[in-house]
């Protein structure tokens, strides 16, 4: 199912050079925030396990891409087999028409059979301006110890059709060098996809 209420020119193909406001081999900032169930999610109660935090947007071609193809799922639940913590940041205000009420998440997560820990509403923008966060998809991941390991586009091919499989993803290999024990060795890329719809 395709959501096309993302005009192609609010798109963001990652032009501009990274500007987040963390540094790769430093402490993740802390953050609190509610899943759709209501429940308080912070990231100090995954310290001593690995997490991912993907920044998403189902109205975005880019995810649509990544979630339609099946791609996301099956590397979401490659992750959680493996005891890594993946939540999902909707950095979306309420006033977009993009912004999804916990209802609509729900379903959207069945249908999809999203494979992620956790969903947060991060409508009010803390947790993305801390990381930040520029597009959607834009993933980090953070080791046992807290600190991020990676940071930046799911992959090397920044497409809204196609099989994402047949990309170099980044995510994947930060992962898996992660929980190995081992160094990530492509610490920060540039991400793609659409512009966050923050609130202002």
């Amino acid at each position: 199912m395709k959501y096309f209420a993302t005009l192609f020119s609010s798109l963001f193909i990652g032009t501009l050079l990274c500007t987040a406001q963390v540094e790769s081999g430093k402490p993740a900032p802390d953050f609190e925030a509610k899943d759709i169930n209501g429940k308080t999610h912070k990231l100090s109660d995954y310290q001593g396990k690995v997490v991912v935090l993907e920044n998403i947007n189902l109205d975005c071609p880019f995810v649509q891409n990544h979630y339609e193809s099946g791609a996301m799922q099956e590397l979401q639940s490659e992750a959680t087999g493996k005891g890594v913590v993946w939540l999902l940041i909707s950095s979306v205000s309420k006033k977009s028409d993009s912004y999804l009420k916990p209802a609509r998440v729900k379903k959207e997560m069945s249908d999809q059979k999203i494979k992620a820990t956790a969903w947060l509403d991060d409508s009010d923008g803390k947790i993305g301006k801390a990381y930040g966060m520029k597009t959607t998809p834009h993933l980090f991941v953070i080791n046992k110890e807290g600190k991020v390991v990676y940071q930046g586009a799911i992959d090397n091919k920044p497409a809204t059709e196609g099989d994402p499989r047949q990309a170099k993803n980044y995510v994947r290999e930060a992962v898996n060098k992660t929980v190995a024990g081992e160094k990530v060795e492509v610490a920060q890329t540039k991400p793609y996809g659409c512009g966050i719809k923050y609130a202002r």
